[in-house]
C-alpha cells in the first residue's frame, strides 16, 4: 500500500493531467458526451492556440481546432492508450494543419489583415505599458510570429509546442514521427533562423 502511494505521489503534474485525460477519453470511447465536453474545455484553448501560431488566422485557427475535436469524437472508437493523450490530440492536430498550411500555400491565400487580427496564445499583458512601449511590443509580436510562419512545417510546429506547450521532446518526437536527435536537429535549424531574422530586435 505505501509502495501504490509513493508511487502515485512521485509522479509529475503532467503525468497526473494525462492519467485524468486519458480516463475522460477512455469513457468518450463509451459514447460518453460530457467526458468529451470535459476534455474540450481542458484543451480547447491550447490546441487553438498552437494551430493559430502554425495558420496564422484567428477565426480560421478556430475552425481548424473545432475539426480537431470532431475527428477526436469521430475516432474514439478506435483509440487505445499507446502514448499520452495530447500525443493523440496534437497528431490530429498536425494532420490538419499540415494538410492546411499546403492548401494555402498552393493558393497563396495570405492577407495583412488576416495576420493583423491573430490572436496570440501568450500575449503580453499590456496593460502596464504605455504606448510606445506597447507598440514596440507590437511589432516584436508581430515579427516574431511572421519569422515562425515562415519556418517549413515541422521546424513551425517543433518550436510551436516547445516554446508555447512546454512538450518534452519526446512527445514531440511521437507527433512529428522523428527520431528526439531529430526534434532536436529541428528545432536548432529553427533557431538558428528564427535568431537571424529578428536580429535587428535582438541587437536593440
Amino acid at each position: 500500500m505505501m509502495s501504490a502511494l509513493s508511487e502515485s505521489s512521485s509522479s509529475s503534474p503532467r503525468d497526473q493531467e494525462n492519467e485524468i485525460d486519458v480516463a475522460l477519453m477512455l469513457r468518450v470511447k463509451d459514447g460518453d458526451e460530457n467526458a468529451f465536453a470535459q476534455l474540450i474545455e481542458r484543451h480547447q484553448h491550447a490546441v487553438v492556440g498552437t494551430v493559430a501560431k502554425m495558420l496564422g488566422n484567428s477565426s480560421e485557427s478556430e475552425d481548424i481546432a473545432q475539426q480537431v475535436f470532431i475527428r477526436l469524437w469521430k475516432s474514439a472508437s478506435r483509440y487505445k492508450v499507446k502514448a499520452k493523450f495530447t500525443t493523440y490530440l496534437y497528431t490530429i492536430a498536425r494532420n490538419l494543419v499540415f494538410n492546411e498550411s499546403r492548401r494555402k500555400s498552393r493558393k497563396k491565400e495570405f492577407s495583412i489583415e488576416e495576420r493583423e487580427d491573430e490572436h496570440h496564445l501568450q500575449a503580453a499583458d499590456e496593460s502596464s505599458l504605455d504606448p510606445k512601449q506597447q507598440a514596440l511590443q507590437n511589432e516584436l509580436q508581430s515579427a516574431v510570429d511572421k519569422a515562425i510562419q515562415n519556418l517549413p512545417e515541422k521546424q513551425r510546429l517543433a518550436v510551436v509546442l516547445r516554446r508555447y506547450e512546454n512538450m518534452p521532446y519526446e512527445e514531440i518526437a511521437d507527433i512529428l514521427e522523428l527520431s528526439i536527435s531529430a526534434v532536436k536537429s529541428q528545432l536548432f535549424r529553427a533557431r538558428t533562423t528564427l535568431r537571424d531574422e529578428l536580429a535587428k530586435y535582438l541587437d536593440q
